[in-house]
């Protein structure tokens, strides 16, 4: 299969003729002090794609920051696609509502273009008035803090998706971090289909089947953790020799094309067919990730980066759950 799969359109289809643009500011890691700043400028800068999540604990100021832009007239609501995701402790469908509710309440919208499942894992519910966001550990004050676990079937929360899309507070549903099994079973009983799968990819992590199983079922992909291992590095889950962007092809492409190492690497994630969301703390950074669409890589130098994969996964609950939270729990093997 050739991995030259798309043009370069600064969006991609999704079901039912909307269009994800193919670059969002990604807000895991970036600190609350500094979100609603870069929330902005990345508006002003041209951003149309926001990728939110509760557990990220920085919806409210990425609210104030989109708020801050709509009323400066620099875009309208409708040309913003706002992602969020319900957290694994809201699994149960009596609190899938409410986890929804409070993420449009701190993002100041009164719709999101997309919610997702954060992870196929669910743990047990922490009310939002005793922690939010309430994190992976059940009592961060225990002796021996740990994660616990509950079992909720995907079935019963896709349903409770399901009722928040047709009451209109989601345009669009779907999923993060899941396999090719769990969404063939998904597509077994959805009434609405998932729209969108998140997944960690870079040219570490190629996942080309499963790209090439989503295309077959028309779900469209967007592309975490797109430049490889940085965000992972200050939490110990990476070194700073892996990264791709040091890689000697990425660099030579890079300096015969005059762009930068990540241009190429987020080049090769948006013709590859995905979204990207880069996330970055430093606005210079901004226009730098944006600009992806005045070039093209070849089909050599798309398998030359292709063939970097490794199959190395940073995020991986199978390995930080047990280290970091007392319960192993492994989800991709």
């Amino acid at each position: 299969m050739s991995e030259v799969m798309s043009d370069s359109n600064t969006a991609i289809d999704v079901r039912g003729g909307a269009r994800l643009p193919s670059v969002g500011l990604g807000l895991w890691k970036i600190a609350n002090e500094q979100t609603a700043d870069m929330v902005y400028a990345a508006i002003q800068a041209g951003y149309r794609h926001l990728d939110a999540a509760c557990d990220y604990g920085n919806e409210a100021e990425a609210g104030e920051g989109l708020k801050k832009a709509l009323q400066a007239g620099l875009c309208h609501r409708d040309d913003v696609w706002v992602t969020s995701k319900l957290w694994n402790t809201y699994h149960h469908p009596d609190h899938v509502r409410p986890a929804l509710e409070r993420s449009l309440r701190d993002l100041a919208v009164d719709y999101l273009d997309l919610y997702l499942i954060h992870f196929p894992i669910s743990l047990q519910y922490v009310p939002m008035e005793q922690r939010y966001p309430p994190g992976w550990l059940f009592d961060p004050q225990a002796d021996e803090p740990v994660m616990r676990t509950t079992s909720v079937p995907i079935a019963d929360t896709w349903g409770a998706l399901e009722e928040a899309h047709q009451a209109g507070l989601v345009k669009h549903i779907g999923v993060s971090n899941f396999g090719c099994s769990l969404i063939r079973d998904l597509l077994s009983y959805a009434s609405v289909r998932p729209a969108v799968l998140q997944i960690e990819s870079h040219p570490y992590l190629t996942q080309s089947k499963l790209l090439r199983y989503c295309q077959q079922e028309s779900i469209a992909t967007t592309a975490f953790s797109p430049l490889g291992a940085g965000s992972y590095v200050p939490l110990g889950m990476a070194t700073d020799s892996d990264s791709v962007l040091a890689e000697p092809c990425v660099r030579k492409i890079a300096d015969e094309l005059g762009k930068s190492p990540a241009q190429v690497v987020l080049r090769w994630g948006v013709q590859r067919g995905t979204a990207v969301i880069p996330k970055t703390s430093r606005p210079e950074r901004l226009a730098e990730n944006l600009a992806l669409f005045d070039f093209s890589l070849t089909e050599d130098q798309m398998q030359t980066i292709s063939g970097l994969d490794r199959h190395q996964r940073y995020n991986d609950p199978g390995v930080f759950c047990e280290h970091g939270f007392g319960c192993f729990y492994p989800i991709y093997e």
